[in-house]
């Protein structure tokens, strides 16, 4: 493989804070971020300030995380990352290229990708995980083995799949209109209590109060097994007191208000539901609407409907009234949550395919 001359792979150096005098090449590696997601999308949304992304690069005791700036002939043009995770046993690692279409076809992507692999196999890691966002366009499409969703056969596509990667879940980026869909909300969330009425709403804002940090521990633990992953490798993750901690104060030292709605079940005051919303310090920003979990043993009472409505009303009244749209992601085969994100007013806008690799 050849690679252009002049092109470095800088290690991210971290600064302490964003006035430090080595904070230039973060600040750098932030802008380029969010102009490799603008050439995808063609929007904005996803968009995130060096204030916001600096918490999330930390590495802490539950992954540790790698970046490097990509720079060529002096100027930064895109980034690679990998996150270990770090449970008990764990063999997997999740990972990122991105590069300005401008220098596309240079073999920067090829020569990024060979420090992944080569900093997994250092940390024993042999499942290696990466999601891309795959506009549509005309031509050969690959189907998720799932059975539900496929995408185009595109340059990303192609350099999953000539590095040896799989394609196993499509994923659907959906959009809703605040202020559309608030009748909708109000009548759903209705005929949601009358079918949940041996359970409660509990609302909270980071940092979680005391009385709910266990229960929330726990459900947060379920994501990482109860949630549609097809074939994709996810450790089962172990949740106490110190990780919601260290959860929420990401989302605090990035600025971000963060809305937990949570069903309890009244006769044993057990957590069996929640739901996130997410905004940044931007008041008119997209609004993200991140984990949504019902406790299989409690499914049927359309609990993830509560949840999720509960939280929009809140949200549309108190918390972000300012903000225009919420964003989320859901496994194109939950058709469950699927049902409930249509019914509030949820569109779809972007699909995103999940790739895996086995290394030898």
């Amino acid at each position: 493989m050849t690679v252009a001359t002049g092109v470095e792979y800088r290690p991210l150096i971290l600064p302490h804070s964003l006035t430090d005098p080595d904070a230039a090449d973060f600040l750098e590696f932030a802008r380029v971020r969010n102009l490799v997601y603008r050439e995808i999308a063609g929007n904005a949304d996803d968009d995130v300030t060096p204030e916001e992304l600096l918490p999330l690069y930390r590495s802490d005791q539950d992954e540790t995380r790698y970046a490097w700036a990509v720079i060529a002939d002096g100027e930064f043009v895109g980034r690679v990352g990998v996150d270990i995770p770090l449970e008990d046993g764990s063999r997997s690692a999740f990972w990122l290229v991105e590069l300005l279409a401008s220098h596309h076809g240079r073999g920067i992507g090829r020569a990024g990708y060979a420090l992944i692999e080569e900093k997994a196999r250092e940390h024993g890691r042999t499942v290696l995980q990466s999601w891309a966002q795959h506009p549509d366009v005309e031509g050969p499409r690959l189907s998720a083995p799932t059975g539900f969703g496929s995408i185009p056969e595109d340059r990303a596509a192609r350099f999953y799949l000539a590095n040896g990667y799989t394609l196993e879940q499509i994923e659907r980026q959906s959009v809703l209109d605040l202020a559309a869909s608030e009748g909708t909300v109000a009548k759903l969330l209705a005929e949601a209590e009358r079918a949940s009425a041996d359970y409660r709403i509990v609302q909270w804002h980071a940092p979680t109060p005391p009385e709910f940090v266990e229960g929330y521990a726990w459900v947060k633990s379920r994501m990482s097994t109860d949630a549609p992953s097809a074939a994709l490798e996810f450790d089962e993750e172990v949740w106490d007191a110190a990780r919601v901690a260290r959860h929420d104060q990401r989302h605090l030292d990035a600025g971000s208000r963060v809305l937990v709605t949570a069903a309890q079940h009244i006769p044993s005051g057990t957590l069996v539901a929640f739901n996130e919303l997410v905004l940044s310090a931007d008041a008119e920003g997209p609004s993200h609407q991140e984990d949504t979990l019902v406790l299989k043993e409690h499914r049927g009472h359309k609990l993830g409907q509560r949840v999720k409505c509960a939280g929009l009303t809140t949200w549309r009244t108190q918390d972000a009234p300012l903000s225009p749209k919420v964003i989320t992601y859901n496994a194109e085969e939950n058709r469950p949550m699927l049902d409930i994100n249509e019914a509030i007013g949820f569109t779809p806008v972007a699909y995103n395919g999940a790739w895996k690799k086995v290394l030898r």
